[in-house]
């Protein structure tokens, strides 16, 4: 927890006393400030807690310390300390009378505690509670990459994601299809932003998405999409809801989440890229009338395909006359989208529908040509036939 102006306050060393504003003193300090001016506003930035003597300043003016609170009420400041026996020897009035009327936290600092005192708590408080967010990272990253290595591997490091962020996490393919979510609830949730991940997938990788709720809705949540892969396109797709925004801990585990997920789907790239380099090879023979050479070589690969009927499918790239191959689009907000790649996304496709009911399927980029060799009338086929009917639509 960060420093909070209660925290201050009970600090035994300290001293104060609370003037007025005892209703808000759970609010967070991001720092102590000095300042003197009457008008101090300019060197603000918000959540300060600003300490003063009054040098000069009328603090028994009433109006003119219902201006002075106002200023710093809409500043952002959180709290107000004033020392007593330096120009006054008790807070004025007026001064209180002006924090009550905002609701702006006064405090009493007495003579014998500096301000140096003060900032220095409030700036130990916030050095221990960042290096508790930053031990709690490291945790979780030594949680995530045990879970990732493990036998259960993504649904694992999702679940342990979830618990750390005390929300939910999802995983999509290349396709955009929810693989693994957690908890098990969560994987209805995530199939309702499907057109969302789409719209990220589009956009050169990495990329990140944040979806905002009605705050007026019951139960609703905060959502992170941030899409996985060191290419132009995306591998696949992280999303995690909470209720609140990400803090440093968990900001900490979502990165390293993303971090091991990356490194697994480039892993299974590499490990695809030397499949397609055999599935080449056994395609080759085929052609060439050599089945049992190609079955020889593709040994248990492939799940059978070369024993049982299958059926051979070639799709041709066709480059669109109005957005040239190989350049990027854009988005109506300006933002760049990845450069098609019909081909790669029929491939996945085909694959993705093929890995859901764990039915073997070759697939081979040929130049500008795409050959999968599927089990006729097998989910592979089906996907592609739909593919062939999305585009023509």
């Amino acid at each position: 927890m960060p420093p909070t102006l209660a925290s201050l306050v009970h600090h035994s060393a300290l001293k104060l006393a609370v003037l007025a504003g005892e209703d808000r003193l759970d609010t967070p300090v991001r720092w102590a400030h000095v300042s003197e001016l009457v008008d101090p506003v300019p060197w603000m930035d918000g959540g300060e807690l600003l300490l003063i003597t009054a040098m000069k300043i009328d603090a028994e003016d009433p109006e003119g310390m219902r201006a002075y609170v106002r200023r710093l009420v809409r500043a952002g400041v959180v709290g107000l300390g004033f020392a007593v026996g330096v120009n006054y020897e008790q807070v004025p009035r007026a001064l209180v009378e002006a924090a009550e009327g905002e609701g702006l936290p006064l405090l009493e600092v007495p003579r014998r505690t500096p301000f140096l005192a003060i900032s220095k708590a409030v700036s130990a408080a916030i050095a221990a509670d960042q290096y508790r967010a930053v031990t709690a990272g490291f945790e979780a990253q030594r949680e995530l990459t045990r879970a990732a290595v493990g036998a259960e591997g993504p649904a694992a490091l999702l679940s342990r994601l979830a618990a750390h962020l005390d929300g939910w996490a999802a995983l999509y393919d290349a396709s955009g299809a929810v693989v693994a979510a957690a908890p098990d609830w969560a994987a209805r949730r995530a199939a309702r932003l499907t057109r969302d991940v789409e719209r990220l997938r589009e956009r050169p990788a990495p990329a990140t998405a944040v979806l905002g709720t009605d705050p007026a809705e019951e139960g609703a949540d905060r959502v992170e999409l941030q899409s996985l892969g060191s290419g132009r396109r995306a591998r696949g797709v992280l999303a995690v809801g909470t209720a609140a925004p990400l803090g440093t801990a968990e900001r900490y585990a979502v990165q390293s989440a993303i971090a091991l997920l990356t490194l697994t789907t480039e892993r299974s790239r590499a490990l695809q890229a030397a499949e397609q380099r055999l599935g080449a090879a056994v395609l080759r023979m085929l052609l060439a009338g050599e089945p049992d050479h190609a079955r020889a070589v593709a040994g248990d690969l492939y799940g059978g395909l070369l024993d049982a009927p299958f059926r051979m499918l070639v799709a041709e790239a066709v480059t669109d006359a109005g957005t040239p191959s190989g350049e990027e689009g854009t988005e109506p907000s300006g933002e760049p989208t990845a450069a098609p790649d019909p081909l790669g996304v029929l491939a996945d496709a085909v694959e993705t529908a093929a890995g859901r009911v764990a039915e073997a399927v070759l697939v081979v980029p040929d130049g500008e040509r795409l050959i999968v060799l599927a089990p006729d009338g097998g989910a592979a086929v089906v996907a592609c036939a739909a593919h062939a009917r999305a585009i023509e639509a």
